[in-house]
C-alpha cells in the first residue's frame, strides 16, 4: 500500500504492507533509528513520536497506513540548525537519563507536555509522563531537565519542524 507521510518536515512516499508498524516503518524504511522499541504493547512509552504537532502517539502499535497524510516529528526532528532544543540540552545539563534507552520516548512526550502547558508543576510533569515506564535512577533528573527546558523555552521560544 502506498502512503505519503511528512517526517520531520520532509515528505516521503513509500510503498508498506499494511500490516507494518509505523516505528518500524520509521527505522527501517526512513533509517530513522532514534524512535526505540521495546515493549511492542504499548506499555513502555520509548517508542513515542509526535503526530500532527499535537498529540504524543505510542509508534509501536500505530499502523504506518494511518500516519498516510499526517505529519510526524522524531527525536531526530528536534534539532535545529545543529543546535539542541532546549529538551535536549535540558537533559544533557541534567543527566536525564540512565542507559538512555527511553531517552527518545520521554523528549517527544515532554515536547507535547510542554507544548500544552509551558510552565508545568513538578506533578504535572510526573502526570505528563506516566506513559513512560522507565523509572531508573535517573529518573528524577529526568524531570529537572523538562523543568530546566520549560523555564528555557518560556524565556527563548524554539521553532521546531512539526
Amino acid at each position: 500500500m502506498k502512503i505519503s507521510v511528512t517526517v520531520n518536515g520532509k515528505r516521503y512516499e513509500r510503498d508498506v504492507e499494511p500490516r507494518t508498524l509505523l516505528a518500524y516503518f520509521l527505522r527501517e524504511s526512513l533509517g530513522l533509528t532514534g524512535t526505540h522499541v521495546g515493549c511492542d504493547t504499548s506499555s513502555c512509552g520509548v517508542c513515542v513520536v509526535v503526530l500532527d504537532g499535537e498529540k504524543a502517539v505510542k509508534s509501536c502499535t500505530m499502523l504506518a497506513v494511518m500516519a498516510d497524510g499526517h505529519e510526524i516529528m522524531t527525536i531526530e526532528g528536534l534539532v535545529q540548525g545543529g543546535v539542541l532544543h532546549p529538551l535536549q540540552q535540558g537533559f544533557w545539563d541534567q543527566h536525564g537519563l540512565q542507559c538512555g534507552y527511553c531517552t527518545p520516548g520521554m523528549m517527544m512526550t515532554s515536547w507535547v507536555l510542554l507544548k500544552q502547558n509551558p510552565n508545568p508543576s513538578e506533578a504535572e510533569i510526573r502526570e505528563g509522563l506516566s506513559g513512560n515506564l522507565c523509572r531508573c535512577t535517573g529518573y528524577q533528573n529526568i524531570v529537572k531537565a523538562v523543568e530546566q527546558a520549560a523555564a528555557a523555552m518560556q524565556s527563548q521560544p524554539v521553532e521546531t519542524v512539526a
